[in-house]
């Protein structure tokens, strides 16, 4: 199951994780977003001991989402050591975000 991040626990859960995390920033009125929720689910699954894998839902948490120039959504974002390494936005296949993951580990 992916983490539900918010603008309270980012710091801790994506900045100063030891482990390569991926962030997808959405919301429950987005059609492409819910498209890639099953996707980050299983992602979540398939790497839960490898990686952290969370959902900031920006209606909510706009800290962050404004912090890394989220403007459209789904936009997924892959973190390594505090620093964005990867971006994709819209739609994309899972093997896109797992890729992005495996190039850290």
């Amino acid at each position: 199951m992916a983490l539900e991040i918010t603008d309270a626990n980012f710091e801790e859960v994506v900045l100063k994780s030891d482990k390569p995390v991926l962030v997808d920033f959405w919301a429950a009125w987005c059609g492409p977003c819910r498209m890639v929720g099953p996707v980050i689910e299983e992602i979540s699954n398939d790497y839960s001991e490898k990686a952290v894998v969370g959902k900031v839902d920006i209606d909510s948490n706009q800290e962050y989402a404004a912090k890394y120039g989220v403007r459209n959504i789904p936009t997924v974002l892959v973190f390594h050591n505090g620093e964005v390494v990867a971006r994709q936005v819209g739609v994309a296949p899972k093997e896109t975000y797992t890729e992005a993951i495996d190039n850290l580990l």
